[in-house]
């Protein structure tokens, strides 16, 4: 989860957790839209442009301004050389803090989304809580004269695989113990798992960049699908999650997959909110999990260990 240092806004600590409260009403309704097929394929867009925050973070920053592209917060910005124009208003979002505390101490503020104590071995605990601050798109900013600017996001690429993102993919898959093949499937079918003799085949009749992305897919199903009866009994879960993966890795590769990965969601009309909700949080951190093992991201590593909070 992207951090920030800026304090939320209010006088109190009840109107801090009345706020808290309207985030976490909208967190639910951005959940439960994501039943709809184009919510969802604008959540994985988001998640490629906000990866290093929580789930929870990417639905509020979408519902606040759903043409977001890069967001940071107010100081985060003057470092990266761009100033929040005076009068913006900033987007809500979950911060994280942690705080020393003994039984004796008074108790603390808490959000509408819930603390998690942990204790330690001097009788003190760790008491977790998910302050209200406020971040900005980069659309709310100007350049500061003479500083240097962010780079610009990655550009979709075409039908190639500069990046030899096939090749990264099956490398490691083999470091693991795979073996990734060629072999003639059945029409339609780019490529299979077999979880039985850790093996994938892959149809030699692709372009380069939907070999990259079906590979992604595979290596998708490779790290969440090891129990066979689990995938029959929950296949649509299982390729929505598998796609939406693919899509979000070559993503951040800069490799755009739309027309290959997300035309549609399969299997949500008997699931509530929480089984959507887990779906896409799975797939936030196995596309962090897939991305830093394929580049040595040990940011993208730290992002997929952040604790974020429950909506």
């Amino acid at each position: 989860m992207a951090r920030t240092t800026r304090k939320a806004s209010g006088n109190s600590a009840e109107e801090r957790r009345q706020e808290a409260e309207q985030l976490h009403a909208t967190l639910r309704q951005e959940i439960a839209q994501l039943r709809d097929s184009d919510r969802w394929a604008a959540a994985l867009a988001a998640v490629v442009r906000f990866h290093h925050y929580s789930l929870n973070n990417i639905l509020l920053i979408m519902s606040q301004m759903p043409t977001a592209t890069q967001v940071a917060g107010y100081r985060m910005w003057q470092a990266a050389g761009r100033q929040v124009r005076k009068g913006e208003k900033g987007l809500r979002i979950y911060g994280y803090s942690t705080k020393r505390v003994r039984d004796t101490d008074e108790a603390t503020s808490t959000d509408a989304n819930g603390t998690d104590d942990a204790g330690t071995d001097d009788g003190s605990r760790i008491a977790v809580r998910f302050p209200v601050l406020s971040v900005f798109d980069i659309s709310q900013t100007d350049p500061i004269p003479d500083a240097q600017q962010p780079e610009d996001l990655a550009q979709p690429l075409n039908a190639a695989d500069p990046y030899d993102i096939a090749a990264k993919v099956a490398d490691n898959l083999t470091a693991q113990g795979w073996t990734v093949e060629d072999g003639p499937l059945p029409a339609g079918i780019y490529g299979t798992t077999s979880h039985k003799d850790r093996r994938i085949r892959l149809s030699p009749d692709q372009s380069a960049a939907d070999r990259a992305a079906t590979l992604l897919h595979e290596m998708a199903h490779a790290l969440l699908h090891a129990d066979s009866a689990d995938y029959r009994a929950h296949r649509g879960i299982a390729e929505t999650e598998a796609e939406s993966v693919a899509y979000v890795v070559a993503g951040l590769f800069g490799l755009d997959t739309r027309r290959y990965s997300i035309g549609y969601v399969a299997g949500w009309s008997g699931c509530d909110d929480d089984v959507i909700a887990a779906t896409a949080t799975r797939v936030l951190d196995t596309s962090r999990v897939l991305f830093a093992a394929l580049t040595g991201d040990q940011a993208e590593e730290e992002a997929a260990a952040d604790p974020v909070p429950v909506a």
